[in-house]
This record gives structure tokens, sequence and C-alpha cells, in this order.
């Protein structure tokens, strides 16, 4: 071969191998002009009674040769703290409106069914006090779902009673008794689980009628909450898709809050949506390409729309957004891993997801002025989860590395960002190519998050922060070879985070974002 064209070769080969060259976009945010702020609510999470996300995710008993402090697994803790996860609703899910308290306290625990999720038996062993006790360890508060569908007010007005009484009652001497002197604080009350389905099947006037019961009896009793310090707010069933069966019953609550008595009253209205594109769902956890990768973003993105329908009927009715639309179930909803036991709702957690869970974060802190507390299911083992175990092993999925990304954004000032978003094409699909949001944490940093949804090419943004010189920037970004790329026991770090390419010139931010991947950075000023 001539020398001529072995360079002509190498040339053609460097090319083929290379990746592509990034397009520059320029982004612009707008430090002059704070937004709402976004609520480190909307970073909650969601443990039911479901498969393996109680046992053996969160509780191991203190008997356990896994290390554990009074039962919780230490892992699992410690993981979650690095979260700063500011609520964990708990016990449910369809499993809260067949959930009786009583039967998780004291020396002796029943041991009932779970039909809705397996069939299997519930040992409640992890009850109130145990959940009490990892939310201390994992330093979040308690968002307590009461049983509307099989329950009675009464039952759920003692269950608030032992929990939050200092005063000397029956329920607080027996609540002592089983350990626990001091009343706890329960900062969020939801007053039944989907109740247009799984929770009873009810009407929206049926379900409004408990609403208006539950909210009057169901007390909270802390002195610290009375009635100056941070009251319990309590969250309304609300809808559960687009439809005019979820427009009816978003209505109907509202016009109702909006003419109520002083008898009762709510913080929040409830909304639920699962990415899961088809019922049931059928797309893969793993194992799929490009494609399927599309179109499970598309859906995602959906998000949005949907937020907006129900955000502009609580504007008929509650124009100064005094009521916070609380989206306490999202996330993927893919069909089950392959030799699971389909009830326990086990599936694998890919880059795909990451990108999928920044988006719709994204979609939150842009609806900041309505949406104040939102809850990803579920926290560990089970569908969009951030920790995965397996006896002893545990490792942290990719949607994990997002949320602790992420957590300079709770409680920071949404900024106004402008920039081309692009698109991205993959067979009939079409999306935005970018997506960015920006914000000021309590200590005057501003932040950027930024995912490129494109599978195949970098992209370049050029960013100007109006009325602000920017002098340095550091931050990580979340990428991997593969849209379906996993972490395993084995290989816990295919999808980990690394430092982002990125720097400063003449007081402007440049950042590179790889193929599929999720940035975000600090600016310093």
């Amino acid at each position: 071969m001539t020398l001529a064209r072995y360079v002509a070769v190498a040339a053609i080969s460097a090319a083929l191998v290379a990746p592509a060259a990034a397009d520059t976009v320029a982004l612009s945010v707008d430090v002059s002009r704070p937004g709402a702020k976004i609520d480190r609510n909307l970073f909650g999470q969601f443990a039911e009674h479901l498969g393996h996300g109680i046992y053996e995710g969160v509780w191991l008993g203190p008997a356990s040769p896994i290390p554990n402090t009074r039962g919780i697994r230490n892992d699992v803790v410690a993981a979650l703290r690095a979260l700063k996860v500011p609520n964990v609703r708990w016990p449910g899910g369809c499993f809260a409106d067949e959930y009786h308290w009583r039967k998780g306290i004291g020396p002796r625990r029943a041991v009932t069914l779970n039909p809705n999720w397996g069939g299997v038996t519930e040992e409640n062993a992890f009850g109130t006090h145990e959940f009490m006790d990892f939310l201390g360890q994992i330093g979040s508060e308690a968002y307590v779902s009461v049983n509307v569908g099989s329950g009675t007010p009464q039952e759920a007005a003692e269950w608030l009673e032992y929990m939050t009484t200092a005063q000397p009652t029956t329920l607080a001497a027996e609540r002592a008794a089983n350990g626990q002197q001091a009343p706890w604080k329960v900062a969020y009350l939801g007053i039944g689980n989907e109740s247009w389905d799984c929770g009873g099947n009810m009407t929206p006037e049926y379900y409004l009628s408990q609403l208006k019961v539950y909210s009057r009896f169901v007390r909270d009793f802390n002195p610290a909450q009375q009635p100056d310090g941070q009251r319990m707010l309590k969250i309304a069933v609300g809808p559960g898709g687009d439809g005019p069966r979820w427009t009816e019953w978003t209505e109907t609550i509202m016009k109702a809050w909006q003419g109520r008595s002083w008898s009762w009253d709510m913080d929040g209205l409830s909304m639920h949506s699962y990415t899961v594109v088809k019922w049931p769902p059928a797309y893969k956890s793993t194992g799929f390409g490009e494609t399927e990768y599309a179109e499970i973003l598309k859906s995602t993105l959906d998000m949005d729309r949907l937020i907006g329908i129900h955000s502009a009927i609580m504007d008929k009715y509650d124009p100064q957004k005094k009521i916070a639309l609380v989206v306490d179930e999202w996330g993927a909803w893919y069909a089950p891993l392959p030799g699971s036991t389909p009830g326990f709702l086990a599936q694998q957690n890919s880059l795909r997801d990451a990108i999928l869970a920044a988006l719709n974060l994204d979609i939150f802190a842009r609806h900041a002025d309505r949406v104040r507390m939102a809850n990803i299911a579920q926290m560990v083992n089970v569908l969009q989860a951030m920790i995965l175990t397996d006896r002893e092993k545990m490792v942290l999925t990719p949607t994990y590395h997002v949320f602790r990304m992420y957590v300079p954004f709770q409680d920071a000032t949404f900024l106004p960002v402008t920039f081309d978003r692009g698109t991205y094409t993959q067979g009939d699909v079409t999306l935005p190519r970018v997506d960015a949001i920006a914000a000021r944490d309590t200590a005057g940093k501003v932040w950027l998050a930024l995912t490129n949804v494109d599978a195949g090419r970098p992209v370049t943004l050029d960013v100007t922060l109006a009325g602000v010189t920017a002098k340095g920037v550091t931050g990580e970004t979340l990428s991997a070879p593969r849209v379906d790329s996993v972490n395993t026991f084995e290989a816990k770090d295919t999808v980990a985070p690394k430092p982002a390419v990125a720097s400063v010139q003449g007081g402007k931010v440049s950042l590179t974002l790889p193929p599929r991947s999720v940035t975000v950075v600090s600016v310093a000023q």
C-alpha cells in the first residue's frame, strides 16, 4: 500500500470511529427575573408494601446478619441520606386502603394478606414505629396515607392521635408502652389513594363526601405544629389522567373547596401519571433499542400537558394557587423482569430512566408555582427505583444519580432560560433534543441542569447569564455507552457521574453535553 493510500484509509477509518462533532446552541439565563421556589418536596420518595420495596429493601429485622440499625438496613439509609429526601409517602398506594394500623404496632404483629400485590402474606413487622424510625435515620418527613377505602374516619383519627398527641390519653400511653414517649410529627396526610380505582372505585361526588369527613376529624395534635408551627398539610385524591373522567374529578373537588365551610379544608390535590405508553406495561426495562428509547421519552414528556390541563382547572377556583398539585406517583412502569413475581413490579433501571427522571423534574420545576410536591414510584426495588438490593448486595441506579445531582435545586429559585431546543428524530418519533432549567440556590449560587436527549450526537452550549459574569464552572455528567446501559450488582458503575466538560471564557460558560446525558453544573460568580 502506498503512503498516500495508507493516509487516506486511515483518515476514513478515523472519521468512522470518531464521535460526531458537537453542534453549538446559545442558552441565556435571566438571573434578574427570579421565578417560583422549586420546593424541595418535589424530590419526594414513595415506599409501598409491595414486592421487595419494604421487606429486604428497607427492613431486615434486628436479627439479620446484614448490617442494620434496629432492623433497618444501613447501606440503604446511607444512600438515601445523600439524596436529602424531603418526604416519604407510606404505606401506599393501593396497599394503604387495606392497611389497618393497629396490626403494625406492639410486640405481637398480625400476619395478614396483601391481595393487591402478588397475594402474599404481610407480616406487619414494618409498621408505624419502624416507619418513623426509618424517617429519622434518613432525615426525612412523614407523608402518611390513611385508609379511606376499607377503613373508617374513627380508625384514621385514632391513628393520628396515637402518633401525634402529647396529652396523657390512652393512645398516647399505648404509644409510650410501645417505645415512643414523645409525639411524632406528621408533615403530610394523604386522604385516600386513587379513590377512583383501587381505593374504592368512587365517583367524585362520593369521594368528596368522604374527604369532608376525614378532613374534619383526622387531626394532628402535635403541639409543635399548633397553631403557629409547621402545620400538617392535607392532600386530597386528585386525577389520574386527562380525559373527561379526570377533568370532572378535579373540577368537582376544586369547586367544592372554593365554596367550603369552615369545618373542612385541604392543602393539595394529588395527581398520578406513569410513563407506560400502553397498558398493561409491555416495554422492556433492559435490552431495548433506540426506537423504544425515543417512544418512552415522548410519552413521558406528556407530563407537561397533563399538568397544564389540571392546573388550568385549579386556577379557575384557586387563582392564588393556595392548593398545590401533588404528583405523588410518577415514573416509568415497564414489563416485569423475566422470572420475577409479576405483582412485585420488579424492573431494571437504565440510562433511559435517568434521562426520563431529569425531564420530569425539569417539568415540575417549570410548574413550581403550582406543583410543589412529587413522589417518584418507588424508592427501593419497585418500578423506577433509586436503589436495588439482593440480600446483602446493593446497587445505586441511574435514577438515583440524577436525584443526587439535582439536590442543589431543592428550595432553589427558578430562573428563566432561553434556548433553541432543536430536534432529535428516531423513526417516527421527533423529540426536543435539549432540555434545560436554571435556578439560584439559597446561598446565591446559580445552577444549571442540562439534558441531551439525542442518542447519537453531542451538543455544545454557549451559556450567557444576563447581569452576571461567570468566573468558573464545575459539575457532573451522567451518561453511558448505550441507552439501555444499566448498573448491576457485578458492574455497579456502568452508569455513573463523571466530571462535566465545561469552561469559562470572557464571562461566558461553554458546556459540551455527550449524547444521551444529564449534566448539572454550578457557576461561580
